[in-house]
């Protein structure tokens, strides 16, 4: 250890009767003389330094990347809810000149200044620094100002061992952010948006983000908060939590901030083949009958299918976690039967408990199940939710899922309610054995996503993949298929999905769907849904998972009073359930998947080895070129292929542009020249879609 003490700091010390608690603050004579003299030093290949109750530590983490973290608690902690991965530790260099320091990892450097600012280097290009108006700053230092506003500020919750925590950047008007997971609006530049930090059904926050200034920063803050990408000021929140942990890297590309991210936080597995084929999926199958109807009538008709779903309320309780054998009698047969179609079945499986359940009193009893700050913790009707934070609830959950599930066949998952869906989500009424929901409430669906990882590979399974409605960073490690939630039936939302999945790919989560057509209120009847689930369907066969799912009406009802049997189901789902045009459009496009799947899986293999999105905006193939970071209606899928989906109803053309290459149209055959802009027909049964010229996908495409 390398231990350099602080030089004289004399010229730049605050009034006696000036406030040094808080962290950005200079410290008072006495602090120095009689207390610890080691405010900067290098410590294990780290960059600390201590100022009055503030301990900050800058260390190497992954190429061209730091990890930032604070503490008012006099230690730097290790916790595991972290997304990041520990890592070959990187030699960095540390120059500690009296009260100033600075430290570089291969081409990212941070600057240390005296007060405590941070501000941080590509090479010798400033990307991102702290946010400082302060008084008796050094004039290089930034602004002197009377506004007391320090970058990072630490508000104690009287009581415990936490604070309330704000991060502070300084702004740039001609800066574009991107990624941070799944929102429900229309945005792709997040720049000016307010992003609420917190998990709800639709809503998924992954704080991964990637700037156009050639940096990439994770918010490895699982607590509840926000994040305001503003004109005058960038300003992170965690509502409740122990320290600041951040991870910052730099790049020249997207692709190479992307795979330093991955690096750091994993990388999904390698899809299984399977899974790049159509999947099929309704509100709800009711009966093993009807499921193993409707697998029959795909391949009656001749139509590809590589997976078919049973949905919720399978089961006689929540918390049973298995099939009502009144309703499906023999899941053995049935998941031997649809392995011999070539079709795979996934079941449902939920994180909440009935009282009624035949395991309630059991994890109520061992604690597995989550607390209430105060009254009722049931939160759907008579159901709690699991605690999933405790390791010992996902082992004995699993274990009941794999006799009444996996040892039966079942080799997929839907984890639905992920979040989990509390009523209003009041984030600060329940808490875990991790802690409280305020502090730690954003991992929970990693977590539910560890638990059938752990259990499947254990059991010696390979390439798992489970669908999921909710992700944290670091959740694709744990073969996370991400979709976007119960989103209604409409172009409006479709346009939201559009941006929710380039943004999930870019904030680290290359698996990711939607419910095509929505889930809530389409009409199989209706002429205008009709148009929308064809769009819908066109774009699906364009994204990393192609699923069919939704509640149609007019609604079915119930089978019964009891069990499985008491909850209804919607109107018909499958392809053919539209009327013959809307057939022979699905069809269509259920075909083309089915020619692209090899150049799919090449895709799957560069999100299994570097976390290349499979989709992602056209500026991450072609960064150089300005006009690609503006366009917000197109897309990449994989490298070779612009997909240009039709997001507004009665369209019948729209608007394109072409990056650098030569293309080919892919229903005209038609050649055009990149860096062009032009008007392109879009009847009801064509998306327009261009592949590379030389690529090898046009010859899967003949």
């Amino acid at each position: 250890m390398i231990v350099r003490p602080v030089q004289s700091l004399f010229r730049s010390l605050p009034a006696a009767n000036s406030d040094s608690r808080r962290p950005g603050a200079q410290a008072p004579l006495d602090l120095l003389i009689g207390g610890n003299r080691r405010m900067l030093y290098e410590e294990k290949g780290r960059l600390l330094r201590r100022f009055d109750k503030e301990l900050l530590c800058i260390e190497p983490w992954g190429k061209d990347s730091f990890r930032v973290r604070a503490s008012m608690n006099g230690k730097i902690q290790d916790f595991e809810w972290s997304a990041l991965l520990e890592t070959e530790k990187e030699n960095a260099e540390i120059k500690i000149d009296g009260t100033r320091a600075q430290i570089s990892n291969g081409r990212v450097r941070c600057e240390l200044l005296p007060s405590g600012k941070m501000r941080f280097y590509r090479d010798d290009k400033v990307v991102l620094e702290e946010y400082d108006r302060n008084r008796f700053r050094e004039e290089e230092e930034g602004f002197n100002s009377a506004l007391e506003l320090d970058p990072r500020t630490f508000v104690p919750l009287r009581g415990t061992d936490n604070f309330g925590l704000t991060v502070r950047f300084e702004a740039d008007n001609t800066e574009r952010i991107y990624g941070m997971g799944q929102y429900q609006q229309p945005c792709l530049d997040l720049k000016g948006c307010v992003i609420e930090l917190a998990q709800r059904n639709s809503q998924a926050s992954v704080p991964f983000m990637i700037s156009n200034k050639g940096y990439g920063m994770l918010w490895n803050n699982p607590a509840v908060g926000k994040v305001f990408f503003g004109k005058n000021l960038t300003e992170w929140t965690a509502k409740s939590t122990k320290q600041l942990d951040y991870w910052i890297t730099v790049g020249d590309t997207p692709s190479e901030i992307e795979e330093n991210y991955a690096s750091v936080t994993g990388t999904v597995p390698m899809m299984p083949e399977f899974a790049a084929g159509f999947w099929q999926c309704k509100l709800r199958y009711q009966t093993q009958d009807e499921i193993m109807k409707v697998a029959r009538e795909y391949r009656r008709r001749n139509l590809p299918i590589s997976v078919i779903v049973c949905d919720y309320f399978h089961w006689p309780y929540q918390g049973d976690w298995r099939f009502d054998s009144a309703y499906w009698p023999d899941p053995g047969k049935m998941v031997h039967e649809l392995e011999a179609m070539g079709i795979k079945l996934m079941v449902s499986v939920w994180p909440t408990v009935e009282k009624d359940s035949e395991n309630y009193k059991d994890l109520y009893e061992r604690g597995m199940i989550a607390r209430s700050e105060a009254g009722n913790r049931n939160h759907l009707g008579n159901a709690s939710f699991l605690d999933v934070t405790n390791p010992e609830t996902r082992s004995y959950v699993w274990n009941i899922i794999k006799k009444n599930y996996y040892d039966k066949g079942i080799r997929i998952f839907w984890l639905d309610e992920a979040e989990p869906e509390y009523t209003d989500y009041e984030y600060d009424q329940y808490r875990y054995q991790l802690g409280s929901d305020l502090e730690v409430g954003n991992v929970y669906p990693r977590l539910y996503a560890e638990m059938a990882y752990d259990g499947m590979t254990a059991a010696g399974q390979e390439n798992v993949i489970n669908l999921i409605r909710c992700a944290w960073a670091g959740s694709q490690r744990y073969g996370a298929l991400v979709w976007s939630g119960d989103i209604d039936s409409s172009f409006t939302a479709l346009r939201n999905q559009f941006t929710a999945g380039l943004n999930m790919g870019l904030a680290g989560i290359p698996w990711w769907t939607t419910d095509i057509g929505g889930f809530h209120g389409g009409n199989i009847h209706s002429p205008a849904f009709k148009e929308c689930l064809v769009r819908w369907f066109q774009y699906g066969a364009f994204c990393p998972v192609f699923r069919l799912h939704g509640d149609r009406d007019p609604q079915q009802p119930p089978l019964s009073t009891t069990g499985g049997g008491r909850t209804p189901s919607g109107a018909d789902n499958e392809v053919w359930s539209y009327g013959d045009e809307v057939l022979k459009i699905c069809t269509k496009y259920m075909e083309l998947r089915e020619k692209m799947r090899p150049y799919i899986m090449e895709q799957m293999k560069k999100a299994h080895e570097k976390g290349t999105p499979v989709m992602r905006p056209l500026f991450y193939d072609f960064p150089s070129d300005e006009t690609c970071w503006k366009i917000e209606n197109e897309y990449m899928f994989g490298p070779d292929i612009v997909v240009c989906p039709v997001l507004h109803a009665d369209a019948r053309s729209r608007l394109v542009y072409l990056p650098d290459g030569d293309w080919i149209e892919l229903d005209t055959g038609n050649g055009y020249a990149g860096r062009s802009t032009f008007e392109t027909a879009a009847p009801i049964d064509s998306m327009p879609v261009y592949i590379k010229k030389d690529s090898a996908v046009l010859n899967q495409l003949d």
